[in-house]
This record gives structure tokens, C-alpha cells and sequence, in this order.
């Protein structure tokens, strides 16, 4: 594979597709290795003379970068992308999905919207950052495992303030059509293993259906997903907390009470709202229903924090400036912004792109939102130097 280009006209829209072009030809799955792309970003770092920090996993098969601009100084700004993308098994393309493609004023395939872009252009960027002469410092953080946990951050994050400048506030670029969104939902998501005892199912005493355990504990969820809904904040859609089970299966044949049964569920929390909540009431009514056949166990799988709107942070300041912008909104889905500001980092998500189109075939995102992203950036720019 040839290296990004490290030709930089102005800055703009022309090396961001470059750069973009490369990013998305790396399959990013969260499943997979993401160091091939770090790999390439490092040599583009090093060309422009930008200092980073790579910041691996405990297995040795991904890595975060923290690149830095301008002064190592508390007090900048950090820049949040990730690196990982969802699958594209099952779904029909039109073409390569790790092929970009431009057309009708939009450029597809996997992670345009869903962050490459944004990623893209923030490196893009870098040889303005530079010339700004920055009084207070930009970081480019690119994470991995955000789509499975937003995980892949959490190292580097615990690292501010410690061996690494901590950051006077930080801005999320998941796809809000550039608008600047100050809260969003927390997200929980779980898995319940039911173990039961096998019978015929013409002497059911003699056993204990996995099943109907389960299916008892999922019409638990949904009573308590009723019970939230008369708790609402009229700026999320919906307005409320919600519950959600997305899979369920076990049992071996239709005349055996099944031995075993799991589903996977989440909960998806206002800002304020307990994230274990449905968590907790889920454990007490398993305690009610479990006997010496019935076994009853659920795992956390991850938790996101939700980000609470902050008005007049400094997060918020800079974004609504740099975006031209007078007012915020919400974002519909869970970000690793909440977990900069569970860092006492406040945050704001603002990117290029909607939402509606990621984790779609055809992935795509408008040109005409890069360059929005690159204005963006540049007012950015000039409010730290």
C-alpha cells in the first residue's frame, strides 16, 4: 500500500479526501487488529514533525494515538475519533465497502460518516495547527473498540493530568451534521444466561424451564421500561429512558423444558438516570423467581456514561463559535464524550455527517459536511492561537 499523501495544498478538502481514502482502505472491524491504520497515521505524524503517543491494549493487537500541536501545556483542546468501524456482512453494497467513492457531492464506504471522516480531516489539519502558532494545544486522540464499549479510549483518558498534558476540554466527532450537541443518553447493555434442568415437557414438575425463566425476566425489563417512561426531558427523542432486549435463544427441542436460555438487553439512560438501574431491578426480581433448578446470572458487557449538558463550559464556548452556532442539541446515541466528562473533562460532540447514514451499506458522508468540518476546525484554530 503507498502511504498517505503528504502533500498539503491548503489544508483542505483535497488532503482530507486523500487522507480519507487511506483510512477507510484499512478494515477497521472492531473485531480486528486497527494497527495497520495506526501504523500509517504514525508515518504521516512523523512527516509533519507532530509529536504522539501511542497507547496500546493489554493484548498488543490495537493501539490509541495522542498526537500533539503546539505547546505540551494543560489547557488544550482534544479532538476524539475513533478508529474501529461496524461489519459489512449481510449488507448490500453497491461497491467496495474499504473502496472510497465520490459521487452526487458525497463520498462512500465504511466509516465516512462513522468517524473516518472526521478523523481525516483532523489530520488534515495538522499543517495549519502548526502554522497557527497555538498559545494552547490541539490533541488528535483516535481510540479504537467504540463501537463494541467505547473502550478504547479509556487509557489515554486516564492518562491526562498524569504523564500526558490534561486537556482543558474535549470535543467528539461522531456525525451531528456539524451541530453541537451538549447531552446525550447513557448506554448499558448486558447479557442474562438462565440455567434450568432438563424434563420431558409432559412432567413439567420435574424440571425447570430456562425459557419461561427468561421469558419472565424479559417481561420483567418491559414493566420496568413502562414504569421510566413517566420520567422525561423533551430536548432526547424519546423523551425518556428506554429498555431494550435484542436477542434471545436456548432450549434443544419442543418436548424438552430447556436447560439453557440467554438474551442480550441494554438500557439507555437520560442524562441523571441511574445506568444500573434496570440492571438492579432485574437482579431482585431474579432473586424471587431463582430456586435450587433455577440459576440466574447477568453480565455486564459495557457501560457508557450519558454527558449531561454543562451550560457555558468552555467545551460548549468553543464548539458553538467555531461552528457558527448560537444553540446546542442532543445527540441521539452514546459517545465517549460522557466518559471525558466523567474524566472531569467537559466535552461537546460535533462532526461531520448524520447519523441516519452510519452503520448503513452505502456509508456515505456530503462533501459539502467535510467542508463545513474544515471551517470548523480553522475558527477552531484560531480561538487557541
Amino acid at each position: 500500500m503507498a502511504s498517505i499523501s503528504s502533500s498539503v495544498a491548503d489544508g483542505g478538502l483535497a488532503e482530507t479526501l486523500a487522507i480519507l481514502e487511506r483510512l477507510v482502505g484499512f478494515d477497521t472491524e472492531s473485531a480486528k487488529s486497527n494497527l495497520g491504520l495506526v501504523g500509517e497515521v504514525e508515518a504521516y505524524l512523523t512527516r509533519h514533525g507532530a509529536d504522539y503517543v501511542k497507547v496500546p491494549n493489554a493484548s498488543g493487537d490495537k493501539a490509541a494515538l495522542l498526537a500533539t500541536i503546539g505547546p505540551k501545556i494543560d489547557g488544550g483542546i482534544v479532538l476524539s475519533g475513533h478508529t474501529d468501524v461496524v461489519p459489512v456482512e449481510g449488507q448490500a453494497w453497491s461497491g467496495d465497502p474499504f473502496s472510497l467513492r465520490r459521487a452526487d457531492g458525497r463520498v462512500f464506504g465504511r466509516g465516512t460518516c462513522d468517524m473516518k471522516g472526521f478523523d481525516a480531516l483532523c489530520l488534515a489539519m495538522i499543517p495549519e495547527f502548526q502554522e497557527a502558532r497555538l498559545r494552547r494545544p490541539v490533541h488528535i486522540m483516535l481510540s479504537y473498540d467504540e463501537e463494541v464499549g467505547c473502550r478504547g479510549g479509556l487509557d489515554t483518558i486516564a492518562r491526562f493530568g498524569r504523564d500526558l498534558p490534561r486537556p482543558a476540554a474535549a470535543i467528539v466527532g461522531e456525525p451531528t451534521s456539524m451541530q453541537v450537541a451538549d447531552a446525550h443518553k447513557s448506554i448499558a447493555t448486558y447479557q442474562t444466561l438462565v440455567r434450568g434442568k432438563e424434563a420431558h415437557s409432559a412432567r413439567p414438575q420435574l424440571g425447570a424451564s430456562a425459557i419461561e425463566a427468561a421469558c419472565k425476566l424479559v417481561a420483567e425489563l418491559y414493566r420496568f421500561a413502562d414504569a421510566i417512561k413517566t420520567t422525561t426531558n423533551p430536548r432526547f427523542d424519546p423523551p425518556y429512558s428506554t429498555v431494550h432486549v435484542g436477542t434471545i435463544r436456548g432450549g434443544t427441542a419442543r418436548n424438552i423444558l430447556a436447560k439453557n436460555c440467554v438474551f442480550q438487553w441494554e438500557f439507555r439512560g437520560l442524562p441523571g438516570a441511574r445506568q444500573n438501574s434496570a440492571f438492579t431491578r432485574l437482579n431482585a426480581y431474579a432473586a424471587e423467581i431463582a430456586n435450587p433448578n433455577l440459576r440466574i446470572e447477568t453480565q455486564i458487557e459495557s457501560e457508557v456514561p450519558g454527558l449531561t449538558a454543562a451550560p457555558g463550559s468552555l467545551a460548549e464556548q468553543l464548539a458553538l463559535r467555531a461552528a457558527g452556532a448560537e444553540h446546542t442539541t442532543t445527540a441521539p446515541f452514546a459517545s465517549e464524550a460522557g466518559q471525558f466528562q466523567k474524566a472531569r473533562i467537559p466535552a461537546v460532540v460535533c462532526g461531520p455527517g448524520s447519523i441516519a447514514q452510519a452503520h448503513q451499506p452505502d456509508e456515505y458522508v456530503e462533501i459539502a459536511q467535510l467542508e463545513a468540518g474544515i471551517e470548523f476546525m480553522r475558527r477552531l484554530a484560531a480561538e487557541l492561537a
